[in-house]
């Protein structure tokens, strides 16, 4: 598969998105952004203030924003936050823009790797389990939808998932794995 402009790395929060977009960056000799730190950079605030200060939908318009930006480097591996892909602009941007992988992880992987995370503003109130479990419902179709490439990263290492993403990333017609 001829990697196409931009690699968007797409998922729920803890799929390992910003962990394993370094690695893949560094093996590919990309560059590495993570557009959630890109925002927090320029706005010089966390995600959370912005969430707090603008709601779920003002930070979603500076993620597009971002992100449009970043698309524009062919050269870079991208970590989208885990609600990227619920915009219809930002799907249709990665899909034209890049080549999209899909890191999937189980809700009770996400569970373990969010339980001592205290940034993630949609996991600060109520059930973090049944917030996961509402936002696979409603985004999993989309991560799929956009992905040229699935892999699973439950229980693995993101060493691991890098190499069978670089592997995958060279052959011909990967097989997309769900």
């Amino acid at each position: 598969m001829a990697i196409r402009g931009a690699i968007f790395l797409v998922g729920p929060m803890g799929a390992g998105k910003s962990t394993i977009g370094k690695l893949l960056a560094e093996s590919l000799n990309r560059d590495f952004r993570d557009a959630d730190r890109e925002i927090e950079e320029r706005s010089g605030v966390d995600i959370p203030w912005i969430f707090d200060m603008e709601g779920e939908a003002g930070f979603r318009e500076r993620e597009a924003a971002m992100l449009a930006e970043l698309a524009d480097a062919s050269n870079v591996v991208v970590s989208t936050g885990g609600g990227a892909v619920l915009k219809e602009e930002n799907r249709k941007l990665m899909l034209a823009k890049g080549t999209v992988i899909y890191l999937k992880t189980s809700v009770e992987e996400q569970v373990r790797r969010t339980a001592r995370d205290r940034k993630r503003p949609l996991l600060r109130q109520g059930n973090p389990e049944q917030t996961l479990r509402n936002l696979m419902a409603q985004r999993e179709p989309l991560y799929e939808e956009v992905a040229d490439v699935v892999v699973l990263t439950d229980l693995r290492s993101p060493k691991s998932v890098v190499q069978e993403l670089c592997q995958r990333l060279q052959e011909e017609d990967p097989i997309l794995s769900s």
